[in-house]
């Protein structure tokens, strides 16, 4: 792809991500852990740099600093060919606000379109977990002639409540009208049971995108959202076109993870994408070296287990050390010590997790850093958590970051 041809590419990464909470509280949600060795912001960027895209403002804001670090120690490109990742933090460039929606924080950096002078933005969100091609997205947008491509999935209708739902004319391609957060989702033509709803990826002919834009930033009604207000406007004006991802083929991809993707903005989503990875045939498969997840983990040895400990049907990132213990469904980050006699079950360990000898963990999620004394319990009463700790919809358990857990 010609470089005067390849869209610029905006991650928006600002999100306070309230619903992961305690996860996310001293951290953006885009810089959350996850999979044992990645961010969840590493999954766009990984996508969009295995596609060639690699010129990519990512724009930061709430609790930014370790996402900011993330960026800038791990997703350093070669400025041979021009090529950067570079986190952009909110800078009040309109007068003296922080952003007030996705629309407004584009807007609010148009000097970093101007600079590039691109004919057309690509803007991603920066908190799924799936694979992507968003050359093939790219390709499709040109095609059409679209003034804003919108990727969508085919989802259940009884889950398509939560997000933007997607209603095409009868050309199959263009968007008739965009419903955001529907109680009754209309279905997709021929598929009575599906809706098709939006991933929150666009790519935009940039001076469609600056026109409305400017545009929705005059009206003091609007919430300044690209999926409540942007889209619906477009689609208003005939320039909104869809891409469905189930045409999106991604090298090495097999039939169980082909077209996986996930919104992990809940405690109980973010739950079930982990327990993705550690089925036996996974969901998911992070091993898939034709489109690899990009991440730069610390320098540790290998796992080690000793004393007799097992892992069974679960990841165990490096420098962890199994040692008398059993680990089951489980994904294990770097530099996690579980103790002898301590039992592990259905779980999430961020690195540095100590769990001390005979304690038990089921169905938790432990951010890093908690110790996990001797003979403690996380996940078996359920009332006495709830008196410590949050415990999700779906009764999982979660441990803030640097918590020590006694008996």
């Amino acid at each position: 792809m010609a470089r005067f041809e390849t869209p610029l590419g905006i991650v928006l990464a600002g999100g306070e991500g309230k619903r992961l909470m305690p996860l996310t509280a001293d951290r953006a949600k885009p810089a959350v852990p996850f999979g044992g060795s990645y961010r969840l912001i590493d999954f766009v960027l990984s996508n969009l740099v295995n596609a060639e895209m690699r010129r990519i403002a990512v724009l930061t804001q709430y609790k930014s600093h370790s996402l900011d670090r993330h960026i800038t120690t791990t997703w350093r490109m070669s400025t041979l060919l021009s090529n950067y990742i570079t986190p952009v933090p909110a800078q009040q460039r309109l007068g003296p606000r922080w952003y007030t929606g996705s629309a407004d924080a584009i807007l609010q950096n148009f000097n970093l379109i101007h600079d590039e002078n691109p004919k057309h933005v690509l803007v991603f969100g920066a908190d799924h977990v799936y694979r992507m091609d968003p050359s093939q997205m790219f390709d499709a947008h040109l095609s059409t002639g679209a003034g804003v491509t919108v990727a969508a999935i085919r989802m259940p209708r009884s889950e398509a409540h939560d997000f933007g739902v997607i209603e095409l004319a009868d050309d199959g391609i263009t968007i008739k009208a965009f419903h955001e957060k529907p109680s009754d989702p209309p279905a997709m033509p021929g598929h009575p049971e599906l809706s098709l709803v939006s991933m929150g990826n666009y790519i935009f002919k940039r001076d469609v995108m600056e026109e409305a834009l400017i545009l929705d930033s005059e009206d003091v009604e609007s919430r300044h959202d690209i999926g409540g207000n942007i889209i619906p406007m477009l689609t208003r004006n005939g320039e909104a076109k869809v891409y469905d991802f189930a045409d999106n083929e991604v090298p090495g991809a097999t039939d169980r993870d082909r077209g996986y993707w996930r919104d992990v903005g809940s405690i109980d989503a973010y739950y079930d994408a982990h327990m993705d990875l550690v089925s036996i045939h996974p969901i998911f498969n992070l091993y898939n070296r034709e489109w690899p997840l990009l991440t730069n983990p610390p320098s540790l040895p290998p796992a080690k287990f000793s004393e007799s400990g097992i892992a069974q049907d679960s990841i165990v990132g490096a420098g962890s050390i199994i040692s008398g213990g059993h680990v089951n469904r489980t994904v294990t980050s770097y530099d996690v010590h579980v103790g002898k006699g301590a039992f592990v079950d259905g779980s999430v360990l961020m690195p540095g997790v100590q769990i001390g000898a005979g304690a038990v963990i089921r169905h938790a999620i432990l951010d890093k850093s908690v110790i996990v004394e001797p003979g403690a319990q996380i996940g078996v009463d359920l009332e006495r958590d709830r008196a410590r700790f949050t415990i999700s919809d779906g009764g999982v358990v979660v441990v803030g970051k640097g918590i020590r857990v006694t008996n």
